[in-house]
């Protein structure tokens, strides 16, 4: 999926500025990395704030146009306000196509329902992550990563290591030897006594 953000160049800087811009509607912002200078920039707040409700929009490569300029960025940082529904700041990472790029990308958990854990088993799943970091190149870069818990059993977990990755992608984790716990079935009392009943 390709997202496009617009955005322009941003002349005022400092904090009477970025109050001023946040009345006016607008986001202040910067682009960095790549070699390059940074870049002061600002964007229209509903705009960016109904884009950032996709999950998309946080694990992918985003065309970023800056006074008709684009240019592939990730989404680095954003800060909002503490109670209201405002996007405060954001800051985007220039992507270079030929350099390994590391972000978090989220898990799609299927096929809960038909787990041996809970069909037979009566358990609860438990999402221990609910995202991962990865480290692939930009072309490479999944919007989500499918965990599939089919063959999961009740008292089990899935790790990193099982899950099935696109071509380039690896988990960060791993290459540092932590295999960390993605989800696991929890037995529930309740079913194992109605068993032992029934017996």
């Amino acid at each position: 999926m390709s997202i496009e953000v617009i955005a322009t160049k941003r002349v005022e800087q400092g904090t009477g500025a970025s109050r001023r811009l946040r009345h006016a509607g607008k986001v202040p912002g910067i682009i960095y990395g790549a070699g390059q200078e940074p870049v002061a920039i600002e964007l229209v707040h509903n705009d960016l704030y109904y884009a950032m409700q996709n999950e998309a929009f946080h694990a992918s490569i985003l065309t970023l146009k800056v006074d008709g300029k684009a240019e592939p960025v990730l989404i680095r940082d954003a800060q909002y306000h503490p109670w209201k529904q405002i996007v405060m700041h954001v800051d985007f990472q220039r992507v270079n196509p030929n350099e390994k790029i590391h972000t978090k990308v989220p898990f799609h958990f299927i096929n809960a329902d038909v787990a041996p854990g809970v069909k037979l088993g009566g358990g609860i799943v438990s999402h221990v992550m609910t995202e991962a970091e990865v480290e692939c190149l930009p072309n490479q870069l999944p919007e989500f990563i499918e965990v599939d818990l089919k063959n999961l059993e009740a008292g089990h977990s899935l790790h990193l290591d099982s899950i099935k990755l696109p071509a380039g992608v690896a988990f960060v984790a791993l290459k540092h030897g932590d295999n960390g716990t993605v989800a696991t079935i929890l037995s529930v009392r309740g079913a194992a006594t109605e068993e032992a009943a029934a017996e």
